[in-house]
């Protein structure tokens, strides 16, 4: 759980310091901070797509795979999260709390900040290898990164990123209590899709922060839990 804590700390502390820079930040800044952690946040997306579906062969080519389970998943996922409206719900709890709280941007920044910090393979890896043989490298590696993007995200949507730091607690905490029963479950071809899917979500965060369209990130988080099913079937049959 070292890790975990570390990682939690770490979004605080950088969304507070971002809160701090905020308030010296002219308009015109802001905007263009927002521009370039949209294009930021859009390359690590499709990094880690092409991470964990192209693998090189040995004789120099590429080859791609699991097209269709990343298909299945992004459809099956918004049909389910557009008829249970999870943005739509998760954006007026995030609302009730800005506006009983007075925290201005309160929503955006806490939807967007729990999904960029719990979605990933650091996050899954990082959490399993803590909470088996207590080594917190992967974590400590994720809390810096995610340290440095908090500044940004506090700096340029507001003090929701501060609070994201629940979310991660619960989410990778829970991985690491339950290591030993995830760790075989949680690895090879199922890993990788899983991850594929996550990191088209955060692409999509990234295309929100350019504030050219809006994407109902939210709406796809069910898409998460195709691949389980997928390899479960596919084990079955």
């Amino acid at each position: 759980m070292l890790g975990t804590i570390v990682n939690a700390a770490a979004i605080v502390a950088g969304g507070g310091a971002g809160l701090l820079v905020k308030k010296g930040i002219p308009a015109h800044l802001e905007r263009a901070l927002h521009q370039a952690m949209g294009l930021a946040v859009i390359v690590i997306g499709m990094n880690g797509v092409i991470t964990n579906m192209v693998t090189a062969n040995a004789d120099g080519t590429l080859s791609s795979s699991g097209e269709l389970v990343l298909v299945f998943s992004l459809v099956l996922g918004v049909l389910a999260g557009e008829t249970l409206r999870i943005e739509e719900h998760l954006s007026s709890l995030s609302d009730l709390v800005e506006k009983r709280l007075h925290l201005t941007g309160f929503a955006a920044s806490f939807v967007n900040g729990t999904l960029i910090y719990c979605v990933g393979a650091m996050a899954i890896i990082g959490a399993i290898d803590d909470g088996l043989r207590g080594n917190a490298s992967v974590l400590l590696v994720k809390s810096t990164l995610d340290g440095i993007s908090s500044i940004v995200l506090g700096a340029t949507m507001g003090p929701g990123v501060i609070f994201a730091c629940i979310p991660v607690m619960l989410y990778q905490g829970s991985i690491s209590l339950l290591a030993g029963v995830l760790a075989p479950v949680l690895q090879g071809t199922l890993l990788h899709q899983l991850c594929a899917v996550g990191y088209v979500l955060v692409a999509c965060i990234g295309v929100n922060f350019l504030g050219t369209f809006h994407i109902k990130t939210a709406n796809f988080l069910p898409a998460l839990l195709v691949p389980p099913v997928w390899a479960a079937l596919s084990a079955l049959l």
